[in-house]
């Protein structure tokens, strides 16, 4: 079950960040944020009642912890991406966030058996193909300074995982709402320091709606993949396969062309899952 919600959430996840680029055309960066997630958050402090749990101090923390993490390599990614070659920052960022949890799971005592340790490293691989929108070349001759944005941003999304696998796993999606309180909070703030728009516009807000209603959906579904007893390498690699969805969206909707690198990290996902849902 834990690999199902798993999975559930990197295709949510992808989706998600499918229509808040198609929003983020259309309106302001920080306002896209800004609603979406404020949009998740009341959607949340709705549900709560029917899916929260009993929470520690510890939890709230832990959750507040990956909030703002996940928004901080937000904020790290756009920056990035308005600098930089987004066909190297993707798939460098994508593979450094898919890498965090498998890395910390291990050393943290995680058995990974033969079939999964495949599956997870044939899913590191799918991340970059599958991220690489300029192919594999334009990977080649980068200088290592400007890989440190993209770096940093894979790290903090790796860290969204790994904080909100630290929660008890009777809390239920409680921790979620200290997260979203902290993420909302840091990118208002940041944005108001910066002087940044953070209105998305009518044209642009049902999909920014929608968006921050997915992501938030998203997240339930790998917190409750962890608390399911799920394997952080496992878990975090599998919700790190959301760039997969988000390329067949682009390509179904936006009719957009999938280079072949694209097209062997689709193969190379599926094979990935495969191979971790092997028992042993």
């Amino acid at each position: 079950m834990a690999v199902v919600l798993a999975l559930a959430s990197a295709v949510v996840y992808g989706t998600a960040d499918f229509l808040g680029g198609l929003a983020s055309r259309r309106a302001p960066v920080f306002g896209v944020v800004a609603v979406s997630q404020a949009a998740g958050l009341l959607a949340l402090v709705v549900l709560l009642p029917w899916l929260g749990g009993p929470v520690t101090a510890a939890d709230l923390a832990w959750g507040a912890a990956a909030g703002l993490a996940g928004s901080a390599g937000l904020l790290v990614f756009f920056r990035a991406l308005a600098g930089g070659v987004m066909s190297v920052i993707a798939p460098v960022t994508a593979l450094t966030a898919a890498a965090v949890p498998v890395l910390v799971g291990i050393l943290g005592g995680e058995r990974i058996g033969p079939w999964a340790t495949a599956g997870i490293l044939l899913a590191l691989a799918a991340v970059v193909l599958v991220s690489a929108e300029g192919g594999l070349r334009a990977l080649r001759g980068v200088r290592a300074p400007s890989l440190a944005p993209a770096l940093v941003a894979g790290t903090a999304f790796g860290l969204f995982f790994v904080l909100l696998d630290r929660t008890s796993a009777g809390a239920g999606l409680t921790p979620l709402a200290a997260a979203r309180i902290a993420s909302v909070a840091l990118v208002v703030g940041v944005a108001l320091a910066t002087r940044q728009v953070l209105r998305p516009g009518r044209v642009a807000l049902p999909l920014v709606l929608v968006s921050g209603l997915g992501d938030m959906t998203a997240n339930a579904l790998f917190l409750l993949a962890t608390q399911q007893g799920g394997q952080l390498a496992i878990t975090g690699v599998l919700a790190s396969l959301y760039p997969v969805s988000t390329v067949v969206l682009a390509q179904l909707v936006l009719r957009e062309r999938l280079v072949p690198a694209q097209l062997a990290g689709l193969a190379t996902a599926a094979t990935a899952v495969v191979l971790i849902t092997l028992p042993g």
